[in-house]
């Protein structure tokens, strides 16, 4: 008999959904809303919010904007945003999760605490992601964004070295990051470093693992744009090397079901609950066809 098991931690995280649900409050009220940047990673979602009436805009626009209403995402915007939106008479509406909240205190701390030393402060991130743009901003562009230890290049040997992490990512690449840049430092140099990775992240890692390794085939539901999600899908598919990433029903491959029993279907913290119950009923409507066509 086939089973078809929705993993239970997968789904938005507290941020994702606090952002969604202001959306949704405001949308309910009859009023603009402009959104800075696509509220989630994932297209889906971002379009079922348009046709709510949200209207996403880019940075290039909101500096245009005037006497409107415009609410930030999760991921969270630099110092400069808020000076524009005070300038255009902008009334924001603040979703910017908490931990990535305090994670920009703590860095803007840093930099400022540590103004007169040789510094740098680096951020393991994704160059140019929202929540790293954010980061970067409350050292005044100053911040190093490293990826991967390919990277160490752009960090300077002979000064003190602070070290953050996004919130979404590896934390085993995190302590990768740390350990190669302890190595390569000079021996009088300080350096500290902050554990700042999301546990809700984080805890997803063994368990988004041990639920790939329990289905013969794993559908990864998640937007390609998801920092997380390219993170989650490499850990399902190091588990269970039939994993296969997709953005929803429209580019399952219907063929890898035949002849599986047991089918896992999962996602990022961008993923939304009922795009991933989509992708079930797709494939208990085919395996019905397919049934009624043999009979």
């Amino acid at each position: 008999m086939l089973n078809i098991e929705i993993d239970e931690q997968s789904g938005f995280c507290f941020g994702v959904t606090t952002a969604i649900q202001k959306a949704e409050e405001e949308l309910s009220k009859g009023e603009v809303l402009y959104c800075l940047g696509d509220i989630v990673h994932n297209g889906k979602e971002c379009e079922r919010l348009k046709q709510l009436g949200l209207i996403t805009i880019d940075h290039a626009t909101f500096k245009e904007l005037r006497d409107a209403k415009v609410l930030l995402r999760a991921h969270g915007e630099p110092p400069e945003t808020y000076e524009t939106a005070r300038r255009n008479n902008l009334h924001l509406i603040d979703a910017t999760c908490p931990v990535v909240l305090k994670l920009q205190q703590r860095i803007k701390k840093t930099w400022q605490d540590s103004a007169n030393e040789n510094r740098q402060i680096v951020i393991h991130g994704q160059a140019g992601h929202a929540e790293v743009l954010g980061l970067v901003g409350q050292t005044h562009g100053e911040a190093i964004v490293v990826e991967d230890t390919t990277q160490l290049d752009k960090i300077s040997t002979d000064k003190n070295t602070y070290i953050y992490s996004q919130t979404t990512k590896s934390l085993e690449g995190y302590k990768q990051i740390v350990e190669a840049i302890k190595e390569k430092l000079s021996t009088d140099c300080k350096m500290e470093f902050f554990d700042t990775v999301c546990r809700r992240v984080a805890n997803r890692m063994n368990g988004i693992g041990e639920f790939a390794k329990s289905h013969e085939l794993i559908f990864f539901v998640c937007g390609r744009k998801s920092s997380n999600g390219k993170i989650l899908f490499d850990e399902c598919k190091r588990m269970n090397p039939n994993s296969h990433q997709i953005e929803g029903v429209q580019e399952i491959d219907f063929a890898l079901t035949d002849g599986v029993q047991s089918i896992g279907i999962c996602g990022a913290t961008s993923t939304p609950k009922w795009l991933m119950e989509n992708c079930k009923k797709a494939i208990i409507n085919y395996k019905n066809n397919i049934y009624e066509e043999q009979n």
